[in-house]
């Protein structure tokens, strides 16, 4: 049997999505990110965010 010589690769894009809670003192925000992506997020106040049953 010959040995698979082929490269493997990577997508063409790698995306990082992340999110967090942030507590900035006045309000809590939810954050979304796209970490391997400079200004590439959104936030929203925690209190308008979808609750987490609801994501699936």
């Amino acid at each position: 049997m010959a040995a698979n010589t082929a490269a493997a690769t990577l997508p063409a894009t790698a995306n990082d999505i992340m999110a967090s809670v942030d507590d900035n003192g006045t309000r809590k925000e939810f954050i979304i990110a796209d970490i391997s992506r400079d200004n590439s997020w959104l936030s929203i106040p925690l209190t308008e965010a979808a609750p987490l049953p609801n994501w699936q």
